[in-house]
């Protein structure tokens, strides 16, 4: 019964069950009197025996630790440099190992869907104790998979930190499987995995002009597409600084009649005003640091402004686009700004919080 409900225990003998509060023991001895070195030379010489511990696969909600007892054997060929070995069961134990590859199998799946505490939880609740560090030493050990055919392939950046670190992926977009991942967003990275895959007929990418030189660098036969994403997401930024940029220009909406209570009117706050006019002097004071011929680096330092903050002030095609960009989100409380600023004026202080 115990080897049809453990088919890969057929070369144990199994000597006893225990069956305890938090898991199952079952003591076991292998079947054959002989074992093989390394070396292919077999030897029914013992020279000791030891107890192995192999934690399995759960039952009924418990783990189960199978106690192997082992024999370590002398080699008898005089040429082998094991003097002794210890017997391994193929398909059971595995040198150093103390999970069963069954185990092993099913803990590598739980973190390659979860990982992490996530996959420790789960594995847990099916009666199986890990800790997330050792999920993580599976998927990591596990080989590369191959990257094989790609005829169509996407290239996107994704952040390490927002706004300061960035790197690379990239896909094959006929199976949704991520490729490969590098550091940057440089075009020669790309150019070189495209050069040693020359199937790639067409490259779907973001507007990043390093990306495009690196794919007619690397791959001069393909073509470049936008995916659907990229698109729209494009098409709504540059919308929403279009409208952004001209919103001084629009026309105030027409007053309304006397017996007609009028609508209470959004008033732009004297703050977002100053941050207007903030950006507005250090878009003319970068620039012209910069015709100086100063460097992107020593501007900051002249400014007191980070690098990045002087990289956008500079690319920047006028002072309109850098406060359309910083004022293009709205908040939830915009349009009662003007009543909380005229209550704030009448000296009514908000509430306290306890």
């Amino acid at each position: 019964m115990l080897l049809q409900l453990f088919p890969y225990l057929s070369a144990l003998l199994i000597e006893e069950v225990e069956r305890r509060p938090d898991k199952v023991v079952l003591r076991t001895r292998v079947r054959a009197a002989t074992a093989v070195c390394v070396c292919g030379q077999s030897s029914a010489r013992v020279h000791g025996r030891y107890v192995r511990k192999l934690r399995d696969v759960a039952v009924g909600g418990l783990g189960v630790v199978i106690e192997l007892s082992i024999r370590r054997f002398r080699c008898e060929n005089p040429a082998c440099s094991a003097v002794t070995f210890a017997e391994q069961i193929a398909g059971l134990t595995t040198p150093h190992s103390r999970q069963t590859p069954l185990l092993r199998g099913v803990l590598t799946q739980i973190g390659l869907a979860l990982a992490d505490r996530a996959g420790a939880r789960l594995a847990l609740a099916v009666g199986i104790t890990v800790s997330k560090d050792a999920l993580l030493r599976l998927v990591r050990a596990l080989p590369e998979p191959e990257v094989g055919e790609v005829e169509v392939l996407g290239v996107d950046d994704f952040a390490f930190r927002k706004g300061r670190h960035y790197g690379t992926v990239l896909i094959d977009m006929a199976t949704h499987r991520p490729l490969h991942l590098y550091d940057g967003r440089e075009g020669e990275d790309l150019a070189a995995w495209l050069r040693n895959h020359p199937e790639v007929k067409v490259i779907c990418r973001d507007r990043s002009s390093g990306y495009a030189e690196g794919a007619r660098t690397g791959a001069p036969q393909a073509q470049q597409v936008a995916d659907r994403y990229h698109l729209w997401a494009n098409l709504g930024q540059a919308v929403e600084k279009t409208v952004n940029g001209y919103r001084s220009r629009l026309a105030e909406p027409p007053s309304e009649p006397a017996d007609t209570p009028a609508e209470p009117q959004v008033v732009r706050p004297t703050a977002e005003l100053k941050i207007v006019t903030r950006l507005r002097e250090q878009h003319a004071a970068a620039h012209e640091l910069w015709q100086q011929g100063m460097s992107k680096a020593a501007i900051g330092r002249r400014l007191g402004l980070h690098q990045a903050t002087v990289r956008k002030l500079v690319n920047a095609r006028s002072a309109d686009d850098v406060v359309a960009k910083n004022l293009q989100r709205a908040h939830v409380v915009d349009p009662y700004v003007g009543y909380l600023h005229q209550r704030w004026n009448e000296g009514v202080e908000p509430p306290r919080v306890s």
